[in-house]
């Protein structure tokens, strides 16, 4: 008998069976089991037809999502000019960005439950429409009330997409070519917040700072129109009630933490509305009880989040050193333009064009880390990558009063570079190593992950920068001095933070290919 031979790259994309992905490159390795798997049938295939219309919802997804994202960070840069055409103080004009974070922080839970009860096109319908409806209330508030709803309605759009987004990816593209997806949406991760203050910028010179809302409406409708007409359904749904109880213990703790976390940062430089404590106590007990109320729904599959994502090792590690990295890029995200700005006496340009760089090399490498995710899986990449972080952290902490402007722009390049072979991997294996009908949830735990993580981690380099600049002073150092010490103790903690990420690196599991290929969807 004729032992039939193993089909090339190119036989498999003829016959249909490579899903919505840009096709494999020349040489791209396809795991032999899979190819096996593929042969026999034992995966579900997908024609050319079905392909082409994976690759439309993903890349509207793409577009979607890159606009929500880019909305997140475009405000803050106009919060001087909205404090002085509005005529509210520096508290008053901050709720703009900390509602956002905290609706994100309320909303993220929910899209679990939302992904499971409803189909692909209406929650991405509802996603841009609660986002195009912010965003034209934001271009005509008369006032701050009305701006700040909009901002409001904003985020609960821009919390929903990206779970929708993760959670489409994995339902649609097969396990070995997972990795060059999730590249992509590196990119809008990394490039789309790095661009808004940029972006903002430019309009709040030139235009009035209406028109950081008027221009992007546009493109947000004409997203929400082309989804609605073009985005097919994919995966199933499943009438599963929702637990009010669930949802209130998830606003208040998740909620409570992200802004307790936040108020702890803001009461380190000597400013709060209200102590710290307070929330983080309410948001701790209410997880508690979060916690404990999913654990009792889970059994009859009832749950807003089901945890059950976290008896996977592989999951549950990968969502560990995200946590680790989020925490690590926020904290160097929020004191580096203190440090140029404030101890280099720089521009407030300067400043922001110095991390422009590096967050660029983020989206540029995501589709290679990708490519290499899908050839040699996470460990290969991982590793020699959280060393990296590390390096440049400790790089970080020898910043001086006197530290030349290169230096601090080639730390940030050198982490970013080190960030980007690190996010995609961990978003593609997390995901993987979960069963595909949890899926939404792991998104959303992801997504919740790293707003706790982002609130934890500026709270914590904002309190060792302040102690750090107040025991210098008290000592009689110069302000510069005593702010460079401030910066130093901050970097401290984020290098040694950093060795806990290589340790890490080297117990993320490669996804099992079987547990993988089963959540590819012949189509519904």
């Amino acid at each position: 008998m004729t032992e039939r031979p193993t089909p090339t790259d190119d036989e498999i994309v003829t016959a249909g069976l490579e899903a919505s992905v840009p096709q494999a490159a020349t040489g791209d390795v396809v795991d032999d089991d899979y190819q096996e798997k593929i042969i026999t049938g034992t995966i579900p295939t997908v024609d050319a037809a079905e392909s082409r219309r994976n690759m439309v919802v993903i890349a509207l997804m793409l577009v979607a999502t890159f606009v929500v994202f880019l909305n997140e960070t475009i405000v803050g840069v106009a919060l001087p000019r909205l404090m002085e055409d509005l005529r509210i103080e520096a508290s008053t004009a901050q709720w703009l960005t900390t509602a956002f974070l905290l609706t994100m922080a309320v909303v993220i839970p929910i899209t679990g439950f939302l992904m499971q009860r409803l189909t692909t096109r209406t929650v991405f319908a509802l996603a841009m429409s609660l986002f195009s409806a912010g965003t034209a209330i934001a271009a005509v508030a008369p006032g701050f009330e009305l701006l700040l709803a909009g901002r409001i309605t904003q985020a609960a759009g821009t919390a929903i997409m990206m779970p929708l987004l993760m959670t489409t990816v994995m339902t649609l593209v097969p396990p070995h070519s997972r990795g060059r997806v999730m590249g992509n949406i590196s990119i809008v991760m990394s490039v789309a917040p790095a661009l808004g203050p940029a972006v903002g910028g430019v309009i709040v010179d030139t235009l009035d700072w209406r028109w950081i809302f008027i221009l992007v409406l546009p493109i947000a409708i004409g997203a929400l129109l082309l989804g609605v007409m073009r985005i097919q359904n994919v995966g199933e749904t499943r009438k599963v009630p929702l637990d009010a109880l669930s949802v209130v213990l998830s606003a208040l703790a998740f909620g409570g933490l992200v802004y307790g976390l936040s108020a702890l940062g803001e009461a380190a430089r000597g400013h709060t509305l209200i102590a710290p404590w307070i929330p983080i106590a309410v948001g701790a007990v209410s997880l508690t009880l979060f916690v404990l109320r999913q654990l009792h729904l889970q059994k009859s599959d009832r749950a807003l989040l089901d945890l059950r994502v976290f008896n996977h090792f592989g999951y549950t590690i990968a969502v560990v050193l995200m946590a680790i990295l989020m925490a690590t890029l926020f904290g160097v995200i929020i004191l580096l333009p203190i440090y140029v700005q404030q101890v280099l006496g720089l521009s407030a340009i300067i400043s922001g064009l110095i991390t422009v760089p590096g967050s660029l090399l983020m989206g540029f490498l995501g589709p290679v880390v990708g490519r290499l995710y899908d050839r040699v899986g996470p460990r290969p990449l991982l590793i020699p990558a959280a060393i990296v972080v590390s390096l440049s952290m400790w790089s970080l902490t020898m910043l001086t009063e006197n530290t030349p402007w290169f230096f601090v722009l080639g730390a940030h390049v050198l982490l970013s570079a080190g960030l980007a072979f690190m996010f995609t991997p961990l978003f593609t294996s997390g995901l993987g190593s979960i069963p595909p009908k949890f899926y939404s949830f792991g998104s959303a735990i992801i997504g919740t992950n790293q707003q706790l993580a982002g609130a934890a981690g500026t709270a914590m380099f904002i309190a060792l920068y302040t102690t750090g600049l107040i025991s210098q002073q008290n000592a009689g150092a110069s302000e510069a001095h005593a702010m460079a010490t401030g910066i130093h103790w901050a970097f401290l903690a984020g290098a040694i933070l950093s060795l806990f990420a290589i340790v890490a690196a080297f117990f993320v599991p490669k996804p099992d290919p079987e547990l993988a290929g089963a959540g590819m969807p012949a189509g519904h």
